[in-house]
């Protein structure tokens, strides 16, 4: 237990550059509140958060296990649709919403990926932007989920922790912060764990590592049986942050995207890196698309944020992350 412990909160193994780094980010955050007024800076901290977080969960399998996933979207869809639904069937409150939705993905995701690590490279990739597409148009068809008119959340009159309602975004941002640092030292406990190692020798080599006694085909399967759990949680927040999804709102495949981008960009398999990519990516979207999105200038945004991609990935496949270990290597 003490070594389980150790693995979570240590971060000895990692450089001093990046410990003091992560302890000014980590002030940065806890400050960023009574710092910034403005409302539109405060959102898109918040969802910056959300996105490390999502990025976090993502980079087990699509990081440490090489496997680009691109259906990731519907584990978000799961744990939001499983909160949303028990608060507005059976008024249950958030926390137990919560377990039950990463339950409920993690089902999922353990149940079709049996049949789908049949597959490789970008075949996988394939069928789980597949399954994700199915998902998304059972959610709009079926009536028990609201349909394509989704579910909106009752506005309680007075803050209720309870069900996570609150007068003030900045209890939203303290909320989702406390997730975030919660799967990032899961993520620093796994990278160091049995299931860690032997995943990232499962990608590094799968001949080698099935040679050595790794079981390939379970150890992938538990590994995104982790991640569909994991995507779960984030869902669960875009519920009581938003009060309404529908499946074009938490299951579409620009989610999926994004959130794959977001590692990518700042660098898979590496513990800062779906941090650092969140951190270009969303404020980036966010930001351009209010400045450049509107009138004759519609689609510059998007064409600045494929250019940055572009160019990353052809610079540098490691990402932003790779940039920056190979920048203090030479110096």
């Amino acid at each position: 237990m003490r070594q389980v412990l150790k693995d979570i909160f240590s971060f000895e193994d990692r450089p001093r550059f990046e410990r003091i780094g992560f302890v000014v980010f980590i002030l940065i955050i806890l400050v960023f509140p009574w710092m910034v007024h403005s409302a539109y800076g405060r959102v898109v901290m918040i969802k910056f958060l959300l996105f490390a977080l999502f990025g976090l969960g993502w980079n087990l399998i699509g990081g440490y296990g090489g496997q680009v996933d691109l259906g990731q979207a519907k584990n978000v869809g799961f744990g939001a649709y499983a909160t949303a639904l028990m608060m507005f069937w059976w008024n249950t409150p958030f926390w137990v919403t919560v377990p039950i939705g990463m339950i409920v993905a993690a089902a999922e995701s353990f149940g079709v990926a049996y049949p789908m690590f049949r597959l490789k490279g970008h075949y996988f990739a394939i069928a789980t932007l597949c399954v994700a597409l199915v998902w998304k148009e059972l959610f709009v068809f079926w009536d028990w989920t609201g349909g394509a008119r989704g579910v909106e959340l009752t506005i309680r009159p007075t803050p209720d922790f309870t069900y996570m309602q609150f007068g003030s975004p900045i209890y939203y941002h303290y909320f989702i912060f406390l997730l975030f640092i919660t799967q990032l030292l899961f993520m620093n406990w796994f990278r160091k764990s049995k299931l860690g190692y032997e995943l990232q020798a499962v990608r590094d080599n799968e001949d080698a590592a099935a040679s050595l006694g790794i079981n390939v085909y379970r150890t992938k399967v538990i590994t995104y049986t982790i991640t569909g759990g994991l995507g779960a949680v984030g869902g669960s927040f875009m519920t009581v942050y938003y009060l309404y999804i529908d499946p074009d709102f938490v299951m579409p495949l620009d989610l999926s995207i994004l959130i794959a981008m977001t590692v990518m960009v700042g660098g898979a398999g590496s513990l800062w890196g779906p941090i650092i990519g969140a951190a270009i990516l969303i404020p980036l979207d966010m930001y351009l698309g209010a400045w450049l999105g509107a009138g004759k200038r519609l689609g510059i945004d998007f064409m600045v944020y494929a250019v940055i991609m572009m160019v990353i990935a052809a610079r540098e496949p490691r990402g932003i992350w790779g940039i920056i270990e190979r920048l203090r290597k030479k110096g």
